[in-house]
């Protein structure tokens, strides 16, 4: 480091006198070794969305985020039930993470600028691609977003979620009251009993919210119009950059594996093929894995825990009716796209 004329010079960036590095820019902590030295990943999960995180009748955490973390404590670890999940809310869930009271934030959370920029997070992937929509009770009449002047609207506090419902009205200038609940379950009964005519939230999390009701699902309608782009994915913080790669390249480990046609069921059968991704991916050539301060067969243990994107999705997001659509492979008219494991 050198004192500047007009400031500081660190590391190729110039700070301007008297300005001091945000606290997130410091050192930061080593995750991997936090991780390896308690024996467990700490994860953190919306407390009860069906599809992403949710407990199931045997207290057992179900959902496409909760498969997320066991990848990621497969890789590391080498064990995907070394891990704990320690449920957050809207408001807390970046704090949590920031403090280090958790490794890894995988919890419904929309990649944003803003977001990246200024809390010092980085999104290491996108496990779904998402936009906010509206629901509301079928016998309400309303079948476009468009109709809802004059509405009352149930959102939760703080989220890209409100500001764009705010943006949508605007824009199209339509009348609205927002009815601001945080707790989700509060918010989905307060929809249910009808103090408010309409809830929005991203497509999924609706589709999840009518799944969970049962034979009472028909009586919502999730409307046809997509408001945002909500780009979901899991969060670390910024400065550790090895714990980064692990958590980008576990999620690009499962969609490579779906894009070789290897699931859980069939990663054995693969041992001999000529294919010299497929080696690579095996861990039976290269040194991939050591890069990153891992096993060479970190991409083996993923899948074997919890299969290859296909498989996650299928288990996890198929049975709530969410279409797969712009989750596809990049070879199926979709989005996924992993870069290569070489």
């Amino acid at each position: 480091m050198r004192l500047a004329k007009f400031g500081v010079v660190l590391g190729g960036l110039i700070l301007g006198a008297g300005l001091a590095l945000p606290a997130f820019a410091q050192p930061a902590a080593d995750t991997l070794a936090a991780i390896r030295s308690r024996g467990q990943l700490v994860c953190s999960h919306a407390p009860s969305t069906v599809g992403f995180s949710l407990p199931d009748s045997q207290g057992v955490w179900r959902g496409i985020d909760v498969d997320y973390c066991r990848a990621i404590a497969a890789a590391v670890l080498g064990d995907a039930t070394k891990f704990r999940i320690v449920p957050s809310s809207t408001q807390q869930r970046f704090t949590m993470l920031q403090s280090g009271e958790i490794d890894v934030l995988i919890r419904s959370t929309t990649w944003t600028l803003a977001r990246e920029v200024s809390l010092g997070l980085a999104f290491a992937g996108v496990n779904v691609y998402d936009g906010q929509g509206f629901m509301v009770h079928r016998d309400s009449g309303v079948t476009s977003a468009r109709q809802l002047d004059g509405a009352t609207v149930c959102v939760q506090p703080g989220t890209t979620t409100e500001l764009n419902m705010a943006d949508f009205f605007r824009t199209n200038r339509l009348r609205y009251t927002p009815v601001v609940i945080e707790n989700i379950e509060e918010i989905r009964n307060a929809f249910i009993t009808r103090r408010c005519d309409a809830y929005t939230n991203d497509a999924s999390s609706l589709a999840s919210f009518a799944a969970g009701q049962g034979a009472n699902a028909s009586r919502y309608l999730l409307l046809p119009e997509i408001i945002s782009k909500e780009p979901l994915g899991p969060v670390v913080r910024k400065g550790d950059w090895r714990f980064f790669d692990i958590v980008r390249w576990v999620h690009f480990a499962m969609v490579t594996a779906e894009e070789l046609g290897i699931t859980s069921t069939n990663i054995e059968t693969f041992t001999n093929s000529p294919n010299p991704d497929v080696q690579r991916f095996l861990g039976r050539t290269g040194d991939l894995g050591r890069m990153m301060g891992l096993e060479n067969d970190w991409a083996v243990r993923v899948v074997r825990a919890v299969g290859n994107f296909s498989e996650v999705w299928e288990r996890n997001m198929t049975p709530i009716g969410f279409p797969r659509g712009v989750n596809n492979l990049w070879t199926n008219g979709g989005l996924q796209y992993a870069p290569p494991m070489r």
